[in-house]
């Protein structure tokens, strides 16, 4: 019995055996003509396995670095396109580096917390105030975004003095916060029309 486990494995799995042994029969020919024209062959039948893209130009370059690969970069033949290096697929990424910074309250998000400081470094005390009061209905609507619970507003208010170090310390006669129904909106329940029955 022939396994796939024990057959050669797939460059490109999405095109199937059949496909590579046909590559794999190209790179056999001698003749640089009839190879070329066995792999615009090829390309045709890989094509027809996406009919959706096969006439789109760039789907066509990407056929023959496909077909570039599953012959190990021994394609030798005259293609329509440019074909790819083996050294362009083996350059690794570079990792996206993650930010290290601190979040005090991590459901605020650092944003509300630059809001804060933004507060903090304004001179004009009436412009401040109204800054803390955007900043404040910001914090309520993002603690019951991520909690299930319902927040009091001398939460927000405990919570906007603690972040910006007792700087920002407002009450409920300072100014008030919006209402939670107008945060989260009730879902109305629809009627059971079998109820009556």
């Amino acid at each position: 019995m022939d396994y796939n486990t024990s057959r050669e494995k797939l460059k490109l799995p999405e095109y199937g055996r059949n496909v590579q042994n046909m590559v794999n029969q190209m790179l056999e020919i001698e003749d640089r003509d009839e190879r070329t024209r066995t792999a615009f062959a090829i390309i045709d039948v890989m094509g027809n396995m996406f009919p959706h893209l096969r006439d789109v130009n760039e789907f066509k370059q990407k056929l023959w670095d496909h077909i570039t690969i599953m012959s190990d970069f021994k394609l030798d033949i005259d293609a329509p396109y440019p074909l790819p290096d083996k050294e362009f697929l083996e350059v690794k990424v570079a990792k996206v580096p993650y930010r290290d910074e601190h979040i005090k309250i991590r459901h605020y998000g650092k944003l509300v917390e630059e809001m804060i400081q933004a507060a903090i470094d304004m001179d004009d005390m009436e412009q401040r105030k109204y800054l803390s009061f955007l900043v404040a209905n910001q914090m309520k609507r993002s603690f019951l975004k991520w909690n299930k619970d319902v927040v009091t507003d001398a939460k927000i208010y405990e919570d906007l003095s603690l972040l910006s170090n007792g700087i920002l310390a407002y009450t409920e006669e300072d100014f008030g916060l919006i209402e939670v129904k107008a945060v989260v909106p009730t879902i109305k329940k629809k009627k059971n029309p079998n109820k009556n029955r």
